[in-house]
């Protein structure tokens, strides 16, 4: 499944979570921020791209920040909404740690994920809390999905973590896997890695990985 379907079965569950009409602000919203940043988005540049009236807007979301909130949730709800499909198979530690890796890397590299990124980070220091609600709602999210995989692993007798938790396990092979690429990406917005590149790089990191913590031969 691609970014873009996931995106819309996201879009489609809120549609039916939210109703039609905070849908429409929050879509609004996601366009408004992504093109202007938090900083120099209003509410009056939402409510025009949404077509709906402020008291409309106001009446789904308390402000700003709350419209912030929820779209970075719902970029960020596909990653772990992926993930969660992925279960452990016995035997199988390598391909099933390819699959955690490709579907991560295709969401922070893609496009609207990078944006978020970069956008999260130009802003931070002046709202601290849009850190807090883009990390819980995505890296964080991801670790605990991954987690679950590790532990299940661990338990299957394909990991030796030794002293690791399955949740230190998780942050190490996550934080793998978005180092380089996306840092690069962040940097040359004009230079997305190509698939074989990816391909590389996720090959390169389950090999380090299962020689670190995989059960011996």
């Amino acid at each position: 499944m691609t970014i873009a379907n996931e995106q819309e079965n996201v879009a489609q569950a809120l549609g039916k979570t939210l109703g039609a009409k905070a849908l429409t602000v929050l879509q609004a919203a996601r366009k408004v921020f992504l093109a202007h940043g938090f900083s120099n988005a209003t509410t009056d540049m939402i409510q025009r791209e949404a077509g709906v009236s402020k008291s409309t807007v106001y009446a789904h979301f308390a402000n700003k920040e709350t419209l912030f909130s929820a779209v970075v949730q719902t970029e960020c709800f596909s990653t772990s909404t992926s993930m969660r499909t992925i279960r452990y198979k016995p035997g199988q530690l390598r391909d099933v740690l390819h699959e955690v890796a490709n579907v991560y890397l295709n969401v922070v590299l893609s496009k609207s994920g990078a944006a978020l990124a970069r956008m999260v980070i130009a802003e931070v220091e002046r709202f601290p809390n849009l850190g807090k609600i883009f990390y819980e709602s995505g890296p964080r999210a991801s670790i605990k999905v991954v987690a679950n995989i590790m532990g299940s692993a661990n338990e299957a007798g394909d990991l030796e973590l030794g002293s690791l938790t399955s949740e230190e396990a998780a942050r190490i092979f996550i934080g793998s896997v978005r180092s380089e690429l996306q840092l690069y990406y962040l940097t040359h917005p004009d230079d997305m890695p190509t698939k074989a590149q990816k391909e590389q790089w996720v090959t390169f990191i389950v090999d380090t990985f299962t020689r670190a913590y995989g059960k011996s031969a």
